[in-house]
């Protein structure tokens, strides 16, 4: 397995089998993105509905693929109307078994919309990734705080890696996304989230200095982690 980071919240996981999952693809506007909309991949999952998530290009690489959409039932719907051909609606604390292995929905502390004439449409609740594939469990938190039940999830689980945002303001900062990392007691963490905006500014290398030497590994946009 591999995982390939396309900025912001953007990552590419290949599976042994050749299947690609894409997870909150924003390419359209995101200054870090290293990729395109003809961009191959057989699944889309989407952690929540804000528009550094999920938006127009979701759709396209949808429709241009055939990918199924994944992730909360209201957002899944919502991708439905809009004109994606084909998703796989959950909600939180399910999981279901794909051909390539399994996806269960975690709780994240955040919200879900997308504005649209101004007007934030509710697209169910915020969400995270529990990844199993390959032999390896991978969370994506989603945008989330740093919450108590992160550590059932480190027990209940062997983390093989956990994707953290650490951009602080609309999410955790270094120092919450480290305590974390802590409860999750994931053996690598990779900080996402960060450095898009002036809001989210901070140096993922603070963030490595909180906790022990070579569990944060830094992924730079188009650059990949084998797992």
């Amino acid at each position: 397995m591999k995982l390939i980071f396309h900025g912001h919240a953007s990552f590419e996981i290949q599976l042994n089998d050749g299947t690609v999952l894409l997870v909150d693809p924003w390419i359209t506007g995101n200054p870090q993105c290293d990729i395109d909309l003809n961009f191959k991949c057989d699944y889309i999952l989407v952690t929540h509905g804000h528009s550094d998530h999920y938006g127009p290009d979701t759709i396209t690489l949808s429709q241009k693929n055939n990918a199924p959409i994944v992730g909360m039932f209201e957002l899944v719907n919502y991708s439905l109307a809009l004109g994606a051909p084909v998703g796989h609606a959950m909600g939180i604390g399910g999981q279901w078994k794909f051909p390539f292995g399994t996806v269960k929905l975690m709780h994240a502390q955040h919200s879900s919309s997308i504005v649209k004439d101004g007007i934030p449409i509710y697209l169910g609740e915020p969400v995270g990734f529990l990844i199993q594939a390959d032999d390896k469990t991978i969370y994506f938190s989603g945008d989330t705080s740093n919450f108590g039940d992160m550590a059932i999830f480190g027990s209940a689980y062997d983390i093989d890696v956990a994707i953290l945002p650490i951009g602080d303001n609309f999410t955790m900062g270094p120092e919450s996304a480290a305590s974390a990392s802590k409860r999750l007691n994931a053996k690598v963490v990779i900080p996402e989230h960060y450095n898009t905006f002036p809001e989210i500014k901070q140096d993922p290398n603070e963030f490595a200095k909180l906790l022990p030497e070579g569990v944060v590994q830094i992924l730079n946009p188009g650059e990949s982690y084998s797992v």
